[in-house]
C-alpha cells in the first residue's frame, strides 16, 4: 500500500509534463519516481539539473553531458544514441532521466522494462522546447519552485537574445555542415537542433524540404545559396578541413564559398537547447550580423 501511494505521489509531481500532452515516465504504473540516485542521458538533462542545483543526486552521466565541468567527474555510461542497458544500471541508480533521441531502441526497451524507474523527456528546439525540459526535470527531481525560478528566467534571458535580431532586415541564409565524408555534404534540415538555433539567431536554413540530415548533392548546396556555413567545433578524424570545404565546387561557387564565411562553435554549446542556449543564440547572431546588431 505505502508503495502504491508513493507511486501516486510520484506521478503527480510529474503532472506538469502530462498536462502539456507527455507521459514521461516509461514504466509510471509499476515504479515509482526516486530521484535520489539519479542517472542523466543528455546533456541538456545534466546542466540542467546543475543549474537548479541539485547535482548531489547525480551518479551518473552519459558522455554528451560535458557541462558543467564538474560532470567530468561523474561516471560515463556511454553516447545517448549507443547505450548499453548493463552499463547505465550499472552504476546502481534510483531512477534514469533520458533524452528523447537516446537509444538504440532495443537497449531503451530493455531498460523500460527494468526495476529502475525511466523517464524520457521530449525535445523540441524552440524556446517552449526548453522550458519544457526544465519543468519536466524539475518534477521529477520534486523541485517545482526552483524549476519555475529557473525556467522564468531562461525565458526571459531567451527573449532577450532572440530580439537582438528582430531589426535585422536581410536574414542571412545558413547552411549547417554535420560532416563532410568524400566530398559529400551532411547538411541539417527542417526539425533538427541545427534549424531551431539558426532561426532562433535570427537567420534562414539555406536548405528546405527535408527534415533531419541529408547528404546534398552539389547541385542542391549550390542553388541552396548559403551566405555563412556553420559548423561544429571538433577534434581528430572527425574535424574538417577548411581549406578542403572551400575547395568543393557545391560550396566555391556560393555567397559563403566565395567570402570563405564559417562558422564554428561547440556542439553542446550550440545544439544543446538548456540553460546556456540565449549565450549561443547571442554569439551565433553576433557571428551572422557583427555591428547590425542593436544594442
Amino acid at each position: 500500500m505505502a508503495n502504491r501511494i508513493r507511486g501516486v505521489l510520484m506521478r503527480a509531481a510529474l503532472a506538469c509534463a502530462i498536462l502539456a500532452g507527455l507521459v514521461p515516465v516509461v514504466n509510471a504504473e509499476t515504479q515509482a519516481f526516486d530521484a535520489s540516485r539519479l542517472v542523466t542521458i543528455g546533456g541538456s538533462l545534466t546542466e540542467i539539473v546543475y543549474a537548479l542545483g541539485e547535482e548531489s543526486r547525480l551518479v551518473a552521466r552519459d558522455s554528451t553531458s560535458i557541462y558543467p565541468a564538474a560532470a567530468l567527474s561523474l561516471p560515463d555510461v556511454g553516447y545517448m544514441r549507443a547505450l548499453s542497458p548493463e552499463g547505465v544500471l550499472s552504476v546502481d541508480p534510483s531512477a534514469i532521466l533520458a533524452l528523447e533521441g537516446s537509444g538504440p531502441q532495443a537497449a531503451i526497451d530493455v531498460l523500460a522494462k527494468a526495476s529502475v524507474p525511466l523517464a524520457m523527456v521530449p525535445e523540441r528546439f524552440d524556446r517552449d522546447g526548453i522550458l519544457d525540459k526544465i519543468r519536466i526535470v524539475g518534477a521529477a527531481l520534486d523541485a517545482q519552485a526552483k524549476a519555475d525560478a529557473l525556467a522564468a528566467k531562461v525565458s526571459a534571458d531567451l527573449a532577450a537574445a532572440e530580439n537582438l535580431t528582430a531589426g535585422i532586415a536581410e536574414r542571412r541564409r545558413v547552411l549547417f555542415v554535420l560532416s563532410m565524408q568524400g566530398g559529400k555534404l551532411l547538411a541539417a534540415g527542417s526539425g533538427t537542433a541545427a534549424d531551431g538555433i539558426i532561426t532562433m539567431a535570427g537567420g534562414v536554413n539555406a536548405v528546405e524540404g527535408f527534415s533531419g540530415y541529408k547528404h546534398l548533392s552539389d547541385e542542391a548546396a549550390i542553388l541552396a545559396q548559403p551566405e555563412v556555413i556553420l559548423m561544429m567545433d571538433r577534434g581528430g578524424d572527425q574535424k574538417i578541413d577548411e581549406a578542403a570545404l572551400f575547395a568543393l565546387s557545391a560550396i566555391a561557387s556560393t555567397p559563403a564559398g566565395q567570402a570563405r564565411r564559417l562558422v564554428h562553435m561547440d556542439a553542446a554549446y550550440l545544439l544543446g537547447f538548456g540553460p546556456r542556449t540565449a549565450s549561443a543564440i547571442r554569439d551565433l547572431a553576433a557571428a551572422l550580423y557583427g555591428d547590425q546588431l542593436g544594442n
